[in-house]
């Protein structure tokens, strides 16, 4: 039979933003409860090695380091639901959210921390060779690279950012995209022309992502190119391919009832968690539309924990004083 669930505070969603507002809100004493979602862990789920999260000497696995953040959040109390939050309605207090299980989830005080999914190209061999020579985050991967042959696909400010990133750590980058001029901005632009490293391939589509089977897992060893003008297939080999075409934060629930900007990124208020909605907080990639690291995720996660323990204290006391 689907359940009623009352907390003070719920937590939407179960990544490194998720994880650290359960931790600091459960040693605030306020028992919170995570709903963790269709990919509990979020996209470090689906990364291998990573180097720069602080507190380890060596690499570590990303399911690993979110197992780790689980554990710990049910080490201070944290409760943690497995199911997915298909309705929402803020027009109510308690804010009310149905879980796809049929179960209602009441809550005081709303953390969203659903966050944000990289945007991909959809063609053969991307999926599959993820982490293992494709990646759509310069910062979390580039390092691998170093001295090597890498590919960056698109043509906004994210790409392109993405290509100066690497220019650093590659021998060499080549952006591939589609159109015969970029949508980043100009500024951007002159940077990255002016990378003796950098190459720019215009009018071209990605067609697949091809693999290197010999060894002991399949890894990226190149790409099949088509001329958008002249039809003209043929292959590049780059050992990294990076897909920088944008991220889609997993906001659709909230449309109509929080502020986004233009991309469907929550909009908080400058140096807070706070979103257009009292009570509410948005921390992670769902409000990050500039970093979307783990370890700024997580300290926003700490900014929104913090800041919804004080909005309950608050209300607490109003109540208090009304009813003395």
């Amino acid at each position: 039979m689907p359940e009623l669930h009352r907390t003070r505070l719920l937590i939407l969603g179960a990544g490194p933003a998720g994880y650290t507002a359960a931790i600091y809100a459960a040693r605030a004493g306020l028992s919170p409860l995570v709903v963790a979602g269709m990919q509990p862990g979020g996209q470090l789920t689906i990364t291998t090695e990573v180097e720069n999260f602080p507190g380890f000497a060596q690499p570590v696995q990303g399911p690993w380091l979110m197992e780790q953040m689980r554990e710990q959040a049910e080490h201070v109390g944290v409760r943690i639901q497995h199911d997915l939050i298909t309705a929402v309605d803020l027009s109510q207090r308690p804010f009310r959210c149905t879980g796809d299980s049929g179960d209602t989830y009441e809550a005081e005080a709303l953390v969203i921390a659903t966050g944000a999914q990289a945007k991909w190209l959809g063609i053969p061999g991307e999926k599959e060779l993820s982490g293992f020579g494709v990646s759509a985050c310069a910062t979390c991967d580039g390092f691998f690279f170093r001295g090597r042959d890498v590919a960056v696909i698109g043509g906004g400010n994210s790409a392109v950012e993405e290509a100066l990133y690497l220019a650093n750590l590659a021998k060499s980058v080549t952006l591939i995209h589609r159109r015969d001029t970029l949508r980043a901005e100009r500024i951007l632009q002159q940077r990255l022309f002016a990378k003796p490293n950098v190459t720019v391939l215009w009018d071209t589509v990605t067609e697949e992502v091809l693999a290197e089977t010999g060894g002991h897992a399949p890894v990226a060893r190149g790409l099949r190119l088509r001329n958008a003008r002249t039809g003209e297939s043929r292959e590049m080999a780059v050992d990294g391919v990076f897909v920088a075409i944008g991220h889609a934060p997993a906001t659709a629930l909230f449309k109509g009832q929080l502020e986004m900007d233009g991309e469907g990124y929550l909009v908080t208020a400058p140096d807070s968690t706070r979103t257009s909605l009292e009570g509410v907080f948005a921390a992670g990639d769902v409000q990050d539309r500039i970093y979307r690291q783990a370890v700024t995720a997580a300290g926003t996660g700490c900014m929104a924990a913090l800041e919804a323990e004080k909005f309950l204290a608050l209300r607490e006391d109003d109540a208090q004083a009304q009813a003395a």
